[in-house]
Parts: structure tokens; C-alpha cells; sequence
């Protein structure tokens, strides 16, 4: 099965140490969303797991997934909305449930029970559950991952779990040989797919 190729070879499109320093540095000084990011993986966690947050924190989740990237405007408004569609106490149940659950498919399943949430709305929803062992999945990010040698497969045109799992395991294993947290990767692949 294809997936993650552990690099160790050091080759020259590698992610090293120090690039994914100098590009997560170059996304903090030029994403508009970085200062916002840090507060929420802060403050959405506690909230998410408690219940004890509005429908606006959940719906700036979905903005965030699809305010970041070059998805069309119209497309972003139908998925917010759809979004928007789910009664507000199924949703708290549905990130509650996700941030309480220690299971990687019971997360994404709670969440994948929401109207509007596919595997990559999930993944943002992830990184604000979980912001430790999370981050959000786009074509940017996964780019950037193939193009160094750390997925053997271009981006999917439906992303699945599965498909979520290799790239967590890919981003995982960056932050742990180049000893950054997966936030910084993050951050970094996003830089670089640009």
C-alpha cells in the first residue's frame, strides 16, 4: 500500500531542521491567520472538550479551513453554510464527542457525522481538538510533502481517512527527525507549497 516514505537519506529536497525553522519563521511573519491560529489552539481545545463554546467558534473553524487557501468564493459559502445547517446541539455533541475521544477514528468519525464535514474539515476541526497531535490536511500541505520525498502520491481527489492518517504519520515523522512540533511543520509545509 502506498503512503509515507520515512526519509532518511538527507537528500537535497529533504525537509531539514532548519528549513522548516526559516519557513515556519516566513509564515509567521507574512500569514494573516498565524496570531489567530496560536490564540485558538490555545483557547478552542478547552472549549471544544467542555461543550462550552457558540456556534460562531465552531463556524470560524470551517472559515479558517477554507479562508486559507485559493478555494473559489462561491464554493467556501456553500460549504459554511452546510455547515451551518447542523442544529446546534447535534454539533456541540459532534466536537465534543471528537475532542473527548482518544481513538483517531472515533474523532473523525464524530466529526464526519456533521453535516458539511468531510475528512479535510475534520482535519481542522483536529487541529483545534488536538492541536498536539493534529494538523489540518490541504493540497498545499500535501504538496509539499510529495514534493520532498515524504508521501509517495500526489494529492487525492477525495481525501479519506486513510489518506489523513499518511499524511499525519508523514508530518509526524518531520517534526520528530527535524525536532519541531507539528504546529511548526505545519506551518512550514504551507510556506513551502507556495
Amino acid at each position: 500500500m502506498p503512503g509515507h516514505i520515512p526519509r532518511t537519506d538527507g537528500g537535497d529536497d529533504a525537509l531539514t531542521a532548519e528549513q522548516i525553522a526559516e519557513l515556519a519563521d516566513a509564515y509567521e511573519r507574512r500569514e494573516p491567520f498565524d496570531l489567530v491560529e496560536r490564540e485558538h489552539t490555545q483557547t478552542l481545545p478547552k472549549a471544544f472538550a467542555a461543550g462550552d463554546f457558540g456556534r460562531r467558534d465552531a463556524e470560524w473553524v470551517v472559515q479558517w479551513y477554507y479562508r486559507r487557501g485559493d478555494v473559489d468564493d462561491a464554493e467556501r459559502r456553500a460549504a459554511e453554510e452546510r455547515f451551518l445547517d447542523n442544529d446546534y446541539e447535534t454539533m456541540v455533541d459532534g466536537l465534543q464527542s471528537a475532542a473527548e475521544a482518544t481513538a483517531f477514528d472515533e474523532r473523525l468519525g464524530a466529526l464526519t457525522s456533521l453535516t458539511g464535514v468531510d475528512v479535510p474539515v475534520a482535519s481542522a476541526f483536529l487541529a483545534y481538538t488536538h492541536p498536539d497531535e493534529c494538523v489540518a490536511i490541504g493540497e498545499r500541505e500535501w504538496t509539499a510533502l510529495h514534493e520532498a520525498g515524504e508521501l509517495d502520491e500526489p494529492y487525492p481527489a477525495d481525501v479519506t481517512a486513510a489518506d489523513y492518517k499518511r499524511y499525519l504519520d508523514a508530518v509526524r515523522a518531520v517534526a520528530d527527525r527535524t525536532d519541531h512540533d507539528l504546529w511548526t511543520v505545519y506551518r512550514a509545509l504551507w510556506r513551502r507549497g507556495d
